[in-house]
C-alpha cells in the first residue's frame, strides 16, 4: 500500500486569478512551498497497492484563495484582530456530549468498550516505500495500538521490534463502511508531539481505488510533525495530467498566528461545501480553498471522501531522527461527528 510523494508542475492553476473571490480584490496565496517545514504538503501518505511515479519536479505557480474580506464573515472563524490569538483550551479529559446520534450524518463517541469495526478498519503492514513516504512504523489492529478507554480513542505508537520494523502504531479508516460529500465535521482531539511523530486526521476520495491518486483527491485536515505546536492543513489533486497540492497552518495565516499546546483537547472543525473548503481550530480559521467550479482543476473535492487516523513515526515530512525516549506516545479522539 502507497502513495507516492509527488511534485508535478501545476503553472495552470494561474487561469483561476479571475473568478476565486466573492470580492473585487481576492487575496492570494504565493507560489506552493516544497520545504517540510512550511508546508504539510511536503509528504503525502497513501492505502492503496499501486505505486504512483513523480512527474515533473516543478512546483505550483499560484493557487487562489478567497478574499480574506468575503471570508471573515465565515462561520466560525475568529473575530480577533489581534496578531497572536491564544488557545482557551486546556483540559485533557472526556467530554463527549450526551446528544443523540440522529443529529448527524455520522458520528463515532467512543463511548463503547472498543473500536467498532461496524464504523471503522485498519490499514495493516509497512506499505509500499513506507505508506509512500518512507514511514518506519508498522500498522497494527492490535489493542496494543489502537483501543478505547474511558469514552477516548488512543492510537498509540511504540518502540518495538515487529514484523521487522522497529515501531508500531495504526492507521484506521472509513473506507468501504462510511464516505459523504459536503458538510462540517468537528472533531475533539489531542495530538503527540515528539522528534519523528507525525500524526494526522485526513480523508481521501471514496474513488482512490478506480482513479488512483491524486485523482481521488485528498484533504488533510490535520497534520502535525515533530514537536510544532503547530497545525496544518491541505489540500492535494490532480491538476489535469499533473498535480497540485495547496496548505496553510496556526503559525502565520493571513497575518496571525494561534498558539495552542497540540496536545491538550482542541475542537477542530472541518467545513465543506460546493464553494469552499475551511479548516478551524477552537473556532480559528487556519486553511481555505475555494473549490467552486472547479477552479483550479478542483473536481476531485465535489466527490465522495472517508475518514483516516494515524500517527506516523519518521518519513519524508519529519525527518528520520527519532526521540526513542517519548515512547509511548498517543494521539486521542474524543468524537468525531459529521453534519451534513
Amino acid at each position: 500500500m502507497v502513495y507516492k510523494f509527488v511534485a508535478m508542475g501545476c503553472a495552470a492553476l494561474i487561469a483561476c486569478l479571475a473568478a476565486c473571490s466573492d470580492d473585487a480584490s481576492p487575496s492570494f496565496a504565493g507560489p506552493a512551498q516544497s520545504s517540510a517545514e512550511s508546508s504539510s504538503c511536503a509528504a503525502v501518505q497513501s492505502s492503496s497497492s499501486s505505486e504512483i511515479a513523480a512527474a515533473s519536479s516543478s512546483s505550483i505557480d499560484n493557487v487562489i484563495e478567497s478574499s480574506a474580506t468575503s471570508s471573515s464573515s465565515a462561520a466560525g472563524q475568529s473575530s480577533s484582530s489581534s496578531e497572536t490569538v491564544s488557545s482557551s483550551s486546556a483540559e485533557t479529559t472526556s467530554s463527549s456530549s450526551a446528544e443523540p446520534a440522529t443529529q448527524y450524518l455520522w458520528n463515532d463517541e467512543f463511548d463503547g468498550e472498543s473500536i467498532d469495526l461496524n464504523k471503522w478498519t485498519f490499514d495493516i503492514g509497512t506499505g509500499a516505500s513506507g505508506w509512500g513516504n518512507n514511514e518506519w512504523e508498522y500498522y497494527t489492529d492490535r489493542k496494543e495500538n489502537a483501543y478505547v478507554k474511558d469514552g477516548v480513542l488512543h492510537i498509540r505508537a511504540q518502540k518495538e521490534d515487529y514484523e521487522g520494523q522497529k515501531y508500531t502504531s495504526a492507521r484506521m479508516l472509513t473506507k468501504g463502511k462510511f464516505a459523504f460529500k459536503y458538510g462540517t465535521v468537528e472533531a475533539r482531539i489531542a495530538l503527540p508531539t515528539g522528534k519523528g511523530i507525525w500524526p494526522a486526521f485526513w480523508m481521501l476520495g471514496e474513488n482512490f481505488d478506480t482513479v488512483g491518486w491524486p485523482a481521488c483527491g485528498e484533504i488533510d485536515i490535520i497534520e502535525a510533525v515533530n514537536t510544532e505546536n503547530k497545525i496544518y492543513g491541505t489540500n492535494h489533486w490532480a491538476n489535469g495530467a499533473e498535480y497540485a497540492t495547496y496548505g496553510n497552518n496556526t503559525g502565520d495565516y493571513r497575518n496571525q498566528k494561534f498558539e495552542l499546546d497540540i496536545t491538550q483537547f482542541h475542537t477542530y472543525k472541518f467545513t465543506w461545501d460546493e464553494k469552499y473548503i475551511r479548516m478551524f481550530v477552537d473556532d480559528f480559521m487556519y486553511h481555505e480553498i475555494l473549490i467552486e467550479g472547479n477552479e483550479g482543476d478542483t473536481e476531485e473535492f465535489h466527490k465522495p471522501f472517508f475518514f483516516l487516523l494515524n500517527v506516523a513515526v519518521a518519513g519524508n515530512w519529519p525527518g528520520f531522527e527519532v526521540d526513542d525516549s517519548q515512547f509511548p506516545n498517543e494521539m486521542l479522539v474524543d468524537y468525531i461527528r459529521v453534519i451534513k
